[in-house]
């Protein structure tokens, strides 16, 4: 237990941010999952983007507060923009990835939301560790 323990010390933050990436990916899925359920006709590039959108902003909060720990709100604005920015690069990613292999391509559009959430998570990643919320 003792190691266990002392692993998670060692990658309290990595661990913290897989749990809160999941759980944004999450925020994410259910989105889409609920704006395309209730309409076949809804667009599923708009649904994609509202649905980026809601994750982005439940990811800011959880980093912020729980996986990187900068509890002070003294740079909360610029925290916040350079967040939103970086989280738009890898939007941009996403949303244009999703359209072209979805809309365009014809690829089947689950399939396609797990492919591109593999990059995204490791780009974010790098992104808030090393540029938004570096210490």
């Amino acid at each position: 237990m003792e190691i266990l323990r002392e692993l998670f010390k060692k990658y309290r933050e990595q661990i913290s941010y897989l749990f809160f990436g999941g759980m944004t990916t999450l925020v994410n899925w259910v989105t889409y999952a609920l704006l395309t359920g209730f309409s076949d006709n809804f667009n599923k590039s708009l649904a994609n983007a509202i649905a980026w959108f809601a994750a982005v902003l439940f990811a800011f909060f959880t980093n912020k507060f729980f996986v990187f720990k900068h509890e002070s709100n003294e740079h909360f604005l610029r925290e916040f923009l350079t967040f939103f920015g970086a989280r738009a690069l890898s939007g941009l990613v996403e949303i244009g990835g999703f359209a072209l292999f979805v809309d365009v391509i014809g690829c089947n559009d689950w399939i396609v939301k797990i492919a591109i959430a593999v990059f995204v998570v490791i780009a974010n990643y790098v992104l808030s560790k090393f540029l938004i919320f570096k210490k």
